[in-house]
């Protein structure tokens, strides 16, 4: 019997429903019994922003906002790491799973990390937002398919009835 190769396959992740249903959908479509495919969770934080003590009223701030920053954020990242381990948990098959997290713009780092780790595929949810949402916040999913040299598949929430 013929060895299938191993695919690296980036499922973009966030806190979203939509990241959540991308991941489940790749998991019931790309990973067939056996495969040895690879999982690549890839989780975005945002760039830090610019710190100052002094807040927007003109008063000294007090405590480390930078400190507890931080620490949101990790929760962050264990948060939707641990939400995206119960779309997995209970898969069939065994794969391979890697975590990866980012900083900054995320449509820049996904492309970066899916031409970096060498994917051979990218899945990625969509909003769905209207033109002019889109317009004024950009489609991370659209710039993401424009750039990367892997095929990309945009996974749209599914309607119930």
């Amino acid at each position: 019997m013929e060895e299938t190769k191993e695919r690296k396959i980036v499922v973009a992740v966030d806190e979203s429903e939509e990241s959540m249903e991308a991941l489940s959908w790749s998991l019931d479509n790309l990973f067939p019994y056996g495969s040895n495919n690879t999982l690549i969770l890839l989780y975005v934080k945002p760039p830090l922003p610019v710190y100052s003590s002094i807040d927007a009223a003109g008063f000294i701030v007090t405590g480390d906002p930078v400190a507890a920053l931080k620490k949101y954020e990790h929760e962050l990242v264990e948060s939707v790491m641990a939400r995206s381990r119960t779309v997995y948990q209970d898969f069939e098959s065994d794969i391979n799973i890697e975590r990866r997290v980012g900083r900054g713009d995320a449509k820049e780092v996904i492309c970066n990390a899916v031409q970096k780790l060498g994917a051979d595929m990218l899945v990625i949810g969509t909003h769905d937002y209207g033109f002019f949402k889109r317009a004024l916040l950009g489609s991370v999913s659209e710039y993401c398919a424009k750039r990367v040299k892997c095929p990309v598949i945009i996974v749209k929430k599914a309607i119930s009835n």
